[in-house]
Formats: C-alpha cells, sequence, structure tokens
C-alpha cells in the first residue's frame, strides 16, 4: 500500500514564540507544517501550494485572521480553518464561525485541545470530501463509515432518512462505536452542511460551567465574567450540535434543554432577554435512556423530545465481518503519518482479533492499530505481536472455572488493557465510577491506571 500524504497545515501569527511552539508541537503529531507571520505571506502560501487546515491568529497587524479566513472561504473552499485568539468574545466567535471557521481556540489552551480541535477539521475534511465524491471510498457508503456488514447498511440506510429531514436525532451506542462520526454524517450530508457542526461532550463539562457553555454568558454574570461570551448553541446557529453523552446531564440542566428544544430560544447566563437559534439538536448516550426514564434519573418528557429519530450504531462484536476492513482502513492511515508500507496480517492473527469481544469497539482496534505499527518492525502482524490479553482470550474456554468475582475481575482487567490502563475511560466503558471501579479491583492483582 502505498505511503498516504501527510496532511499539510499551515500555520500563521505574527508572534515569533507561538509560531515556533506550534510547528514544534503539530511536527511531532506527523503534519507537515508551513509557518507565516503575516496574512499576506499566507495568502501568498495557499497559491503555491495544498493546504489542508489553516490555524490562524485572530488578531494581526494591516490583515486580521477574519480578512483570511474570508479569502480562504472565497479561494480555497477545501481548506478547513481553526481560529486561535487571546481576545476570546461573543463577537469574535460569532465573526469566526461565520466566515467560516469550523473551531475556535481561546488562548490559553492545552496541547490536547490544540489536537483534538486539528483532528475534528481533518476529518471534517474528510467526509466532505468523500461525501463530494472527490475521495473514493473502499466501502459501499459515503459517509467515511467503515463497514458493510448488514448492521452497518442498516445503519446507513437510518442516516439517510435522518439527513433528510429536521427532526431531532438520538444516536445511541457503546462507547468507541463511532457515535460523533454518525452524527457527523447525518449533518454533512443535510442542507446544513455548510454551516457549523458542534460537538459538546456533556459528560466531559463540569456541571457548575455546563449552563455558560452551552448557553454563553453576559459580562459580569458571575465571578470572573470579566466579558460576555457566545455558548455552543450560538456558534452553531444555522448548523448541528452533538450532546454528546447527554445522559450525564443533572435534572436543573434537562429542564433547561427541553426549554430549548420546546422554544427554540437560549438565555445566556446573566442575560435579561432570550434569542432566537435555528440549531439542529443531535443527541447520543451510551446509556439506556429509556431505562433511565424508568428510575427516575432521565426527564420523560426530554427523552420524548429527543428520541423522534433513533439510530443505533452497532458495537464492533456485532459486525466482524467488517473488522478487515477496518483494519486495513487504520493501518493505511498511521502507516502513511509514520513513512511506513502498511504491514499485512498473518491468517492466524486475523482469527484472533475476528474472535476478540472488543469491549472498547473500534476505539479499541484503532488503538491497537497504532500501537502495532509504532512498534512492529516486520512486515506482517503475526499472533505473537498481539496483546496477550488477546491471544489467550480464545482458550478462555479451557481455563477451569473461576467465581464471579474472579470473572467480573478478569473482564475489567482486559477493558482497562484496551485502553492502556486508563481507568477513568474503562470506569465509563463499564458504565461504573472510578471508586466503584478500585473496589472491584481491590482483591486482585492488576496494574495502575490513570
Amino acid at each position: 500500500m502505498t505511503a498516504a500524504r501527510k496532511n499539510h497545515i499551515l500555520v500563521v501569527d505574527d508572534a515569533p514564540t507561538a509560531l515556533d511552539i506550534l510547528e514544534r508541537n503539530l511536527g511531532s503529531r506527523g503534519y507537515a507544517v508551513t509557518c507565516a507571520s503575516c496574512a499576506a505571506d499566507a495568502v501568498n502560501i495557499l497559491e503555491a501550494a495544498q493546504v489542508d487546515l489553516v490555524i490562524t491568529d485572530y488578531k494581526m497587524p494591516k490583515i486580521s485572521g477574519l480578512d483570511l479566513i474570508r479569502h480562504i472561504r472565497d479561494n480555497c473552499i477545501d481548506t478547513e480553518v481553526i481560529m486561535i485568539t487571546g481576545y476570546a468574545s461573543v463577537k469574535g466567535a460569532v465573526e469566526a464561525v461565520k466566515m467560516g471557521a469550523e473551531e475556535y481556540l481561546p488562548k490559553p489552551f492545552t496541547d490536547e485541545e490544540l489536537f483534538a480541535a486539528v483532528e475534528r477539521a481533518l476529518n471534517k475534511r474528510e467526509l466532505r470530501d468523500i461525501v463530494k465524491g472527490k475521495r473514493p471510498c473502499n466501502t459501499p457508503n459515503s459517509y467515511g463509515i467503515i463497514g458493510h456488514s448488514d448492521p452497518v447498511r442498516k445503519m446507513l440506510a437510518e442516516i439517510d432518512k435522518a439527513a433528510e429531514s429536521t427532526a431531532t436525532v438520538l444516536v445511541l451506542g457503546e462507547s468507541g462505536t463511532g457515535k460523533e462520526l454518525v452524527a457527523r454524517a447525518v449533518h454533512y450530508s443535510s442542507s446544513r452542511a455548510a454551516a457549523p457542526f458542534v460537538p459538546v461532550n456533556c459528560g466531559a463539562i463540569p456541571e457548575k460551567l455546563l449552563e455558560s457553555e452551552l448557553f454563553g454568558f453576559m459580562k459580569g454574570a458571575f465571578t470572573g465574567a470579566h466579558e460576555s461570551r457566545a455558548g455552543f448553541f450560538q456558534t452553531a446557529d444555522g448548523g448541528t450540535i452533538l450532546l454528546d453523552e447527554v445522559n450525564e446531564m443533572s435534572p436543573a440542566m434537562q429542564v433547561k434543554l427541553l426549554r430549548v428544544l420546546q422554544d427554540k430560544q437560549v438565555c445566556m447566563v446573566g442575560a435579561r432577554k432570550n434569542r432566537k437559534i435555528d440549531v439542529r439538536i443531535i443527541a447520543s448516550s451510551n446509556k439506556d435512556l429509556r431505562a433511565m426514564v424508568n428510575k427516575g434519573v432521565f426527564r420523560e418528557d426530554l427523552f420524548f423530545r429527543l428520541n423522534v429519530i433513533t439510530i443505533t450504531v452497532p458495537p464492533l462484536r456485532e459486525r466482524q465481518s467488517d473488522i478487515p476492513l477496518l483494519l486495513s482502513h487504520f493501518a493505511g492511515k498511521f502507516a502513511g503519518e509514520l513513512g511506513k508500507k502498511a504491514p499485512g496480517i498473518s491468517d492466524n492473527a486475523l482469527q484472533v482479533l475476528m474472535n476478540y469481544a472488543w469491549p472498547g469497539n473500534i476505539r479499541e482496534l484503532e488503538n491497537l492499530v497504532q500501537r502495532l505499527i509504532i512498534m512492529m518492525d516486520g512486515t506482517t502482524v503475526r499472533v505473537p505481536d498481539l496483546p496477550p490479553f488477546m491471544r489467550f482470550s480464545a482458550m478462555s474456554g479451557q481455563t477451569p472455572f473461576r467465581s464471579l468475582a474472579e470473572e467480573e475481575a478478569a473482564y475489567i482487567r482486559r477493558v482497562l488493557a484496551s485502553v492502556d490502563g486508563n481507568k477513568s475511560r474503562a470506569a465509563e466503558i463499564l458504565g461504573i465510577d472510578r471508586k466503584t471501579l478500585r473496589g472491584k479491583l481491590k482483591p486482585f492483582d492488576t496494574f495502575s491506571g490513570k
């Protein structure tokens, strides 16, 4: 397989230190990085080379970042844009998004926030190319979703129907199955494709901050609110907002979200008037919302408002025939990033992977392939190259019977191994909190996690 072309990123900032840091960090992730200290130089580079993503500062002398975005949208429609600024404001965010910036990063931001924004922007570009037919797809669909199994075909049909309507969509599925990719497919194949797609992880934002993050806040609304700031709903105006893991919302926030769904208006924290919005809402959950309704921890009226169109993303164990396609896709992706040739895979190793339960789903498979590409020296993946918990999983039926607690601990260890010992991620997959996870593992030997 021919190595894939590295994604080309153009970084534009009038501060030499910022350019140096961004170039070094992005280069460490395998991207081809070009730097420009002003918008005029950036325009010359865009005319001479194919650029996949532009990361530009907001305030620069003579020609601002907004002017550069306007030029890109007029002349380089396939190039994605991320705006970074130390002067975050409601006006700046709205202007940047309206001009065509896919991401808006206020300074200071962490490396993880930068990398996540870059990956989201490049994924959007790839999905758009596939939808527009500019990039061939090795599967029968046109959403960047890899697979041709019956469960995937059923899901794709549901995506087609959802894209034709403006109704609220609820995407259900286990962690790591690709719920956000499904939501993106609905958005980018709908009439709102040219408008923003804004994903929000409700479980990752502290409860006290979620309202201000979603709806924005006015200057002086609370301690530390030194300026007004737009929320995710305002930046998604005209497009789609994904409320990922909506099941993590508190009862109070559920009431506020219900009001938004009913009135199509949001009220910024500290404001006296509501603002009309035109946003399609897609919600996702890795838990059974109907069961949560029955337990009284999720509002029934909100559930019915969200559950207009339901798309269920199948776990990887229910679509085993797609595993070879996914292996090939991720091998080509990571080998290309490292400038390597994608390795082959032996029949025995493939059989082990086909028989594995994949508790972490596609995310676990992707992590495995990346690790193999980085660590392997040979040209073929063989059974000894696979992690021990995968190699010996096929023999589990021959082992002596164990107690329920021992069996449970063994399963938890497999989940932990699939996420490199990250206890927070493992607890999320298992549907328990970290304290419960520690308690279940305490009587048994295990390894420490993050």
